[in-house]
């Protein structure tokens, strides 16, 4: 009898070495070694094995049992998990964003990102446009990053900033001064920077609320 989780983890394997037009009920039912109609006592049909998949590559994401007394911190915390599970398996992505509203596991973490971002104090509109700010930004990062010039197919990111280091600086001096940032930096942090900006727009601190970067920060009169 085969598990849940190795199905999905079959599925994913095969979209990781694949893509998704190698994505199939053969492929998968290959991949674990049985035929086809073996795989139809757990999988009915093709848009739920879209569904697997999504629920595969979302799994490792551990939501916290209850909330915490930081509303920001747990969507730093939600949004990081999502975009580390997304970058793992980047041939995926067009399965969440077109299959996610199938995905049980999907709606367990969109329930507990809205739930968070509620206790900021938005509602209505102004929350469903945080949500997708949110939700929009972890994935979308996640394959900014693999495309960029600092990915390995991009150059790798110690010769990709490198090369902007070597760019005249009265032409580029941005670009020679993010260069320099980026040899400080990393995905990680650049990904809750980024995030920290969107909550701060969305959502303008209190006055000497301290935000996760920047220390004290003050709303514009």
């Amino acid at each position: 009898m085969l598990a849940r989780a190795d199905l999905e983890d079959a599925a994913i394997r095969v979209i990781d070495r694949h893509g998704l037009d190698g994505l199939s009920m053969r492929a998968v039912a290959a991949e674990l070694g049985t035929g086809p109609m073996t795989l139809y006592n757990y999988i009915s049909d093709r848009a739920e094995l879209d569904a697997f998949v999504v629920d595969g590559v979302l799994r490792p994401i551990q939501l916290p049992p209850a909330p915490s007394v930081d509303w920001r911190a747990d969507v730093h915390e939600i949004a990081g998990q999502t975009w580390a599970a997304v970058r793992a398996h980047p041939n995926g992505v067009p399965l969440i964003l077109a299959r996610r509203s199938h995905s049980p596991r999907f709606l367990d973490i969109a329930e507990q990102l809205l739930e968070a971002l509620a206790r900021s104090g938005l509602s209505g509109q102004d929350l469903l446009a945080a949500f997708r700010a949110v939700s929009t930004l972890a994935t979308a990062f996640a394959l900014n990053e693999l495309g960029s010039p600092l990915s390995e197919r991009g150059g790798g990111r110690e010769a990709t900033i490198e090369r902007f280091h070597s760019l005249p600086a009265d032409r580029y001096g941005r670009l020679v001064d993010m260069a320099a940032a980026a040899g400080n930096s990393g995905p990680a942090a650049e990904l809750h920077r980024g995030l920290e900006a969107r909550l701060n727009g969305l959502c303008p601190p209190a006055p000497g609320e301290t935000t996760r970067f920047g220390g004290p920060r003050h709303r514009r009169g």
